[in-house]
């Protein structure tokens, strides 16, 4: 970090559990430095059980915002003063602004998700693809990729809480955009299989595969890989997970998180 910290700096900083892995601060301060902001960003590890603080600490600290991920961006929601219409669509938050202590909470993973792809070359019009997951971040891409033209997704899914959830933002977008739509429980391994048969795009937005090396695969089997499938895995540490690893040897083209938090 180029400026030095005084009686004036501002704080921000990352939300998440587990977060001594992010980037995000290196990113960060190097923008606030070439911006000239007296302003840090540091990385706060966050038990779920202890948000609730964390949320009031922003205000009583006065930070100027941080942003949130996994696996905070669902229950954050009832925390927050007010939510941006693309936040209140997806029914997640990445990012919460301090507006002289109204917190309000916004969603940019979509659209950062869809930018990270034309960087490389990829255009979702028409195509077909497969979601691993329920979470914020499936649902902000889910969301996005319909409003953008995509042909279909098929998520996959355990039941629980955000399996239900999923089902009635899929009956809103089913209603507001031309995209077929499918959710598929994870124990249904032939239709998840023929669904990765069928697909353009295999995105991965669970947290398998973050952080320390894993040799686990999110919903799929290594069979349903094939090369001329586009693997994308939204984590970015490490670089390339197990999932991109087993693309990548069977010659499909990769693309890890690091342009979506870019």
């Amino acid at each position: 970090m180029g400026n030095k910290i005084t009686g004036q700096t501002q704080l921000a900083g990352l939300i998440a559990h587990p977060a001594r892995h992010s980037i995000s601060p290196k990113i960060q301060n190097m923008a606030f430095t070439h911006n000239k902001m007296d302003a840090c960003y540091l990385a706060f590890d966050v038990l779920p059980e202890n948000l609730k603080d964390s949320i009031e600490g922003i205000r009583s600290l006065n930070l100027i915002g941080v942003n949130l991920s996994m696996p905070h961006k669902q229950a954050v929601i009832p925390l927050l003063d007010e939510l941006s219409p693309e936040a209140q669509l997806i029914g997640a938050v990445n990012t919460i602004v301090n507006q002289k202590g109204k917190l309000i909470g916004y969603n940019t993973d979509g659209i950062g998700f869809i930018q990270s792809l034309t960087e490389e070359g990829i255009d979702i019009v028409g195509k077909k693809m497969v979601l691993l997951g329920t979470g914020g971040a499936a649902t902000a891409i889910m969301c996005q990729a319909a409003l953008d033209g995509i042909a279909s997704i098929a998520i996959i899914s355990r039941h629980g809480e955000n399996y239900e959830k999923a089902k009635q933002k899929i009956a809103t977008l089913l209603e507001a955009t031309t995209c077929q739509i499918q959710l598929i429980s994870a124990e249904h391994e032939t239709e998840i299989s023929k669904a990765c048969q069928d697909a353009d795009l295999l995105v991965n937005a669970t947290n398998v595969g973050m952080g320390e090396p894993s040799v686990a695969l999110p919903f799929i089997k290594r069979e349903d890989l094939r090369t001329k499938l586009i693997v994308i895995d939204i984590i970015y540490y490490p670089k390339e997970t197990y999932l991109l690893q087993c693309a990548r040897e069977i010659g499909a083209q990769t693309v890890n998180g690091l342009g979506m938090l870019v």
